[in-house]
């Protein structure tokens, strides 16, 4: 297992004193990538680590911050010296994050799991913060349902499985081959790109590699998956989908181009969608104000109403009735994961989570437009100071 930290000290040490004591496995070893520069992170990774021999850090000879691709790439290079000097390989490597809350039965679902396929993605609970009703929750109604659905489907037809940086396995000998075809000795990890893990889970499938995406529940139901906090100001939930957009939509296009099958080509279609949606929700939103303004002159007698010919009707009626369903999966899936009133709270969440998209959009397309004239790709770090772990530990020393 392998995780890139860059000024984590408020939540590695949860993840890594969690998962040392989740997982009971003993033929395991954790890596945590650390910078030279950065004392508070490593003090928090050997506090938690308490002479662990599961648990290796792993310093940076560059000071941060880096992108976190040449963290993870470090990180690589450690694991193959370790293996040369052991005379011993690797089944497989495993990616998670520094604020991640581990399920214990992870390792036993991946390795299984690998025994019929080279790549395994789990899915991603965003946990509750009563903090941030509206902006951390967004979070949780939108990976309910694609971890629910859509990346259900997409396993369902065989399409390439992009992964999501956390919870993900790999084929040690598929690491290999993508780190062979890199070249250079530079690692599997794309040190230029945004988003180096969900171009690592397509590369697998171009790589002839067979790609799963697994929903199970362990023996009291619980779903398999790795749990974590998202950001709970508008701020920071911009930047960090600005970052994904930028790397799925534009970085995408440009470094893997498109496929030739026509379910991979109707997925990166959906993944790539991001920088349109926000045009049409903006576009949406000032139609709706209009739209608004115009009733309202109306009402006071300044203009006369709106005239709908007959095909802009039927449009209107197509479009609430799509809403609608969209609605109606939007509550299915979150009261599935989250109960049925943050289910409910998932329509009321929807503005907000438009408003994000919309924001986020533009903040990509301007990073984007900047490299284009030169500019450097730029890797915006989300922050993190809250961690699963540390809730669930104060809450068994109240009990």
């Amino acid at each position: 297992m392998i995780i890139a930290a860059w000024q984590e000290a408020d939540v590695i040490g949860h993840t890594v004193r969690h998962a040392l004591s989740a997982w009971r496995q003993r033929d395991f070893t954790l890596y945590i990538g650390c910078y030279c520069n950065d004392a508070a992170t490593i003090a928090a990774v050997m506090e938690a680590s308490s002479d662990d021999p599961r648990a290796r850090i792993v310093i940076t000879q560059n000071p941060g911050p880096t992108t976190k691709a040449d963290c993870l790439n470090r990180i690589y290079a450690a694991l193959c010296d370790d293996e040369a000097r052991h005379g011993r390989r690797f089944r497989c490597v495993v990616l998670h994050d520094a604020e991640d809350m581990v399920h214990p039965a992870e390792l036993a679902v991946i390795d299984r799991a690998l025994d019929h396929a080279d790549f395994v993605q789990l899915p991603v609970r965003a946990e509750l913060l009563e903090s941030s009703p509206w902006i951390a929750a967004h979070y949780a109604d939108e990976f309910a349902e694609t971890h629910g659905k859509s990346m259900v489907v997409r396993d369902a037809l065989g399409a390439a499985i992009p992964a999501a940086g956390v919870g993900c396995g790999f084929a040690r000998e598929m690491i290999a081959r993508i780190a062979a075809q890199r070249g250079g000795g530079r690692g599997p990890f794309a040190a230029e790109c945004l988003t180096e893990d969900y171009e690592l889970g397509l590369l697998v499938t171009r790589e002839g590699g067979r790609s799963r995406f697994l929903r199970v529940r362990d023996e009291q139901g619980a779903l398999v998956a790795t749990r974590a906090y998202f950001p709970a100001r508008l701020e920071d939930a911009v930047r960090q989908k600005s970052r994904w957009i930028h790397g799925i939509a534009f970085q995408g296009w440009d470094r893997l181009g498109w496929s030739s099958g026509w379910v991979d080509m109707w997925m990166a279609l959906r993944d790539r969608r991001g920088p349109l949606t926000a045009v049409v929700l903006a576009c949406g939103y000032a139609l709706l104000l209009a739209e608004g303004l115009l009733q309202l002159a109306a009402s006071g007698g300044l203009s006369g109403g709106p005239v709908m010919s007959p095909l802009l009707e039927a449009l209107v009626v197509i479009c609430l009735v799509s809403f609608f369903w969209r609605c109606a999966f939007r509550i299915a899936f979150t009261s599935r994961e989250y109960g049925i009133v943050e289910g409910l709270g998932a329509i009321m969440r929807i503005p907000v989570a438009n408003l994000i998209s919309i924001l986020a959009g533009w903040r990509a397309v301007s990073a984007y437009v900047r490299t284009l004239f030169g500019g450097a790709v730029r890797w915006d770090k989300t922050r993190h100071d809250a961690h699963p772990a540390a809730l669930a530990f104060r809450s068994e020393a109240v009990l």
